[in-house]
């Protein structure tokens, strides 16, 4: 009796790991399965440090993108702070436009006051934290005289990071017909900002590469602005996936959302996790109607799609060879060759359904580094670059911002190349003389 309760305890336990472990394996399937999309009109997710791009629904597609312009706001704004042209603690005075901007209580704001003066840094908390639309108009001024030279500036900025179709016309991401009038020239009533969600993310990555200290701002759940004066307000921050948000998620410091008529419910989001770092756009979410935080739910997913289907591998090790590449040719050397390898290990992004071996790797030399016959040229050093090999993985079609490859390694010249003697290459010359006569 006793066996055979054994046999049977046995029996189940086998069946429940079984069913264990096919549940568990629907279950990452389901994740990783191809069908995975974003409820929204375009997204996208990359790598901050890389611009690894790991998921891409419409990218390319040119959408409105409301208060995610005021990032490029934000980076003007540092920018001009750390050149010295302006100071946080610069005051900035509150004009008529300016004024009654921030009075409209239909949009995102806290209200400035002619009487009063403002600090640079405190109007940048407020664009940053509350989205506040007068203060980014405000800063604005500061920096350019008028809103239309900003924008001007604006668009020179995004056109050197490789942006060649937004349409930006204002520093806040407004629709024309919020702007009482004040609209930039050749525009229409119902304009508004345009960009694709994957210029957004180039937006989002230079902001964060080159003043990573906005993530200090970015982060904050609340804020008062104007303490101890008639203006006091609590920003609380729209970023509802902060701390004590309704939508928290452990790691995310940022970035920058946006909501108009026309744009829907959009988000740029930044996430570290364990040393890796992800920048997602999600632009108009469409079930926003049915869930205010729709575009927090999706971008969670898209957070949660990424680190659970990719990681880094390392595919070539420091000192490697590389097929077909193992030597250079090499003139007036001593030696007619000299052997090549990477000086530091490459690696390359994988999805969990790509494999390490499917990969190409490209050896291209230095053209300033050859002579006339395509070869180095004697005497060489050990450790002399000559060139650099890229890896691809050839089931990987997504590609990097901007299609700059990261997974790019120096290759160097494994040992010395000492110059051949006089005679040597007197020598060398006579023969290559008859060979070429006959």
């Amino acid at each position: 009796m006793k066996k055979k309760i054994i046999k049977t305890i046995l029996l189940l336990t086998n069946i429940i790991c079984f069913l264990g472990v096919v549940i568990l394996t629907t279950s990452v399937q389901t994740v990783a399965a191809d069908s995975f999309t974003v409820q929204a009109k375009s997204a996208i997710a990359i790598d901050a440090e890389t611009g690894k791009i790991f998921y891409n629904q419409n990218a390319e597609t040119v959408l409105p993108i409301a208060s995610m312009t005021k990032m490029i706001t934000l980076y003007l704004v540092l920018e001009a702070v750390n050149k010295g042209t302006i100071a946080w603690n610069d005051s900035v005075t509150i004009d008529d436009y300016i004024y009654s901007i921030s009075n409209d209580t239909s949009l995102s704001n806290v209200p400035l006051s002619k009487d009063n003066e403002y600090t640079v840094k405190e109007l940048f908390d407020a664009a940053t934290i509350f989205s506040a639309n007068g203060a980014a108009i405000a800063l604005a001024e500061k920096i350019s005289g008028t809103e239309s030279k900003f924008v001007d500036l604006m668009n020179k900025k995004v056109k050197s990071w490789g942006i060649n179709d937004a349409v930006l016309i204002n520093s806040t991401g407004l629709n024309n017909s919020d702007m009482l009038g004040h609209i930039y020239p050749g525009t229409g009533a119902q304009d508004e900002n345009e960009m694709s969600a994957k210029d957004v993310a180039i937006v989002a990555q230079h902001l964060i590469q080159d003043f990573p200290e906005v993530l200090e701002v970015t982060k904050t759940s609340s804020e008062v602005f104007g303490a101890g004066t008639s203006d006091e307000l609590t920003m609380t921050n729209w970023n509802w996936m902060l701390q004590d948000g309704a939508y928290y998620k452990e790691g995310v410091d940022g970035l920058k959302t946006g909501t108009t008529d026309l744009a829907g419910a959009c988000f740029t989001g930044t996430i570290d996790k364990n040393g890796w770092r992800l920048i997602t756009v999600v632009m108009n979410a469409t079930n926003q109607d049915t869930d205010n935080g729709a575009r927090f739910v999706e971008t969670g997913k898209l957070m949660d799609y990424v680190y659970e289907n990719w990681q880094q591998k390392t595919v070539l090790k420091k000192g490697a060879s590389i097929d077909g590449e193992e030597t250079f040719p090499v003139s007036d050397g001593k030696k007619f060759s000299v052997k090549l390898q990477t000086n530091k290990a490459a690696k390359v992004w994988i999805q969990n359904d790509m494999s390490t071996s499917d990969l190409k790797v490209k050896f291209t030399p230095n053209s300033k580094k050859l002579d006339d016959t395509n070869s180095l040229k004697a005497p060489i050093e050990k450790g002399t670059i000559v060139g650099n090999a890229s890896v691809q993985v050839t089931s990987d079609s997504l590609g990097y911002l901007n299609n700059k490859n990261s997974n790019t390694v120096p290759v160097v010249t494994k040992t010395a190349v000492e110059k051949a003697n006089i005679f040597v290459l007197t020598g060398r010359s006579i023969k290559n003389f008859f060979t070429d006569l006959f």
